[in-house]
Parts: C-alpha cells; sequence; structure tokens
C-alpha cells in the first residue's frame, strides 16, 4: 500500500506543532521596580513641579501601566512618604554627630545649627522638597515619626551626656528631649525655616538652644 506524501509545510508530528517561543524575560525583583518607581517620580518632581505631577505622569515616564504603580505605591501620598524617607536617610547619613568629647552644651548647639543647615541646603537645592513637605503636612506620614524619633534620640543622648557630667539636671530625659524638640521646631521645621533669612535663623538657632541649655542646667529641673 502506498503512503501518501507529507503535504508541504505541514508537521508530522505534534512536537512540530509546537511553534517556537521566544525565552520569557526573567522578573525584575519588586526592590528595582519600586527603586525606578522612586527615582522617576523625584525626577519629575523636581523638573516639573510636584503639584504638576500625577500617578499616571509616573507610570507613563517608566512605560509601564498606572496599575503598576499603584501595586507599589497605592496613592501619591504613600509615594511622597517613601521620597520623603529616602531623603531622611541621605540626610542621617551625611549628618557628622558634634565630637562626644566636647561639653553637651557645645554638643546641642553644633547639632541643631548642622540639621538646620542641612535643610536650608535641600530646600535651596531641591524646591520640590518643600511643596512635598507643605501636601503632607498634618496627615501624620510615617516620615514626619521617623524624622522627630530621630531628633529625640540624638537629644536624650546629648541630655544624658550632660546629666552623667553633673552639667545638667534633669529626671526624664527623653521626656526632657521631646519638649527641646517642640521648642527647636522654629529653626528645625523645614516649613517654618523655607522662607527666613540664614542670618535670622542663625541668631534664633543659638537663642533658643541657650535657652534650653540653661533650662536643662537650672537645679530647679531636679
Amino acid at each position: 500500500m502506498a503512503i501518501a506524501p507529507k503535504e508541504e509545510g505541514l508537521p508530522s508530528s505534534k512536537a512540530g506543532m509546537r511553534t517556537a517561543r521566544s525565552p520569557r524575560k526573567p522578573r525584575r525583583p519588586a526592590a528595582e521596580t519600586r527603586e525606578d518607581i522612586l527615582n522617576t517620580a523625584e525626577e519629575l518632581f523636581r523638573t516639573k513641579g510636584f503639584t504638576n505631577v500625577a500617578m499616571a505622569d509616573v507610570a507613563a515616564a517608566l512605560g509601564m501601566s498606572p496599575a503598576n504603580v499603584f501595586k507599589h505605591f497605592h496613592s501619591k501620598t504613600h509615594l511622597v512618604d517613601a521620597i520623603s524617607v529616602r531623603h531622611l536617610e541621605a540626610m542621617i547619613d551625611r549628618l557628622a554627630r558634634p565630637d562626644d568629647h566636647k561639653a553637651p552644651p557645645e554638643r546641642l548647639l553644633l547639632f541643631v545649627e548642622q540639621l538646620m543647615e542641612s535643610h536650608l541646603r535641600d530646600l535651596q537645592k531641591s524646591p520640590h522638597i518643600f511643596e512635598m513637605i507643605v501636601f503632607s503636612a498634618g496627615q501624620e506620614l510615617p516620615c514626619a515619626e521617623q524624622y522627630r524619633e530621630m531628633l529625640i534620640d540624638d537629644i536624650a543622648q546629648i541630655i544624658d551626656a550632660g546629666v552623667e557630667s553633673g552639667i545638667y539636671h534633669v529626671k526624664d530625659s527623653r521626656k526632657t528631649a521631646e519638649i527641646a524638640t517642640m521648642a527647636l521646631a522654629c529653626v528645625l521645621h523645614p516649613v517654618l525655616i523655607a522662607k527666613e533669612k540664614a542670618d535670622i535663623l542663625a541668631t534664633r538657632c543659638r537663642e533658643v538652644v541657650a535657652l534650653i541649655d540653661t533650662a536643662l542646667q537650672n537645679p530647679l529641673a531636679k
């Protein structure tokens, strides 16, 4: 019995029926995608202004769907918080802590001055940071609480050193540091210092720190 000739172009087996597929690209780690979103969003905020950029703009710049951006950041507020945390961590890393061998009053002044000057540089170099702060003010974002806790911890350490050396007289350094942090808002809160002259802020900083230092040394505070 003659075998019918195989039609040209038709597969001779099931394996042949499978069309060749290009290898699937490996999925990028979520952390890398998240970092790309943060970098792109911040660049758009810097160049176009924070209020002029929507989540859809960030997605378009990355060539991805808005849904993918929202998967990583549920809202523009969450995106702002993440960018602010990055700035805060970078600021802490570059902030040189005053020499522990210096007297606590001097350490306190140096710490506050350095932090204030760091804020002023950031606000001058990156105005979009100020827009973000104004936008997020009153929303109790984690970045704000992280900043506050950092201040309280550092000031409490300086107070503890002053108590140990007999210069300061307080019973609860943590509570005292919280009160000092509130008083220092006039020279450390970005919104309050953004439009103030540098020389005025420098004088105000020294005066407020001197007032706090006097209160810490007052024996009546025992």
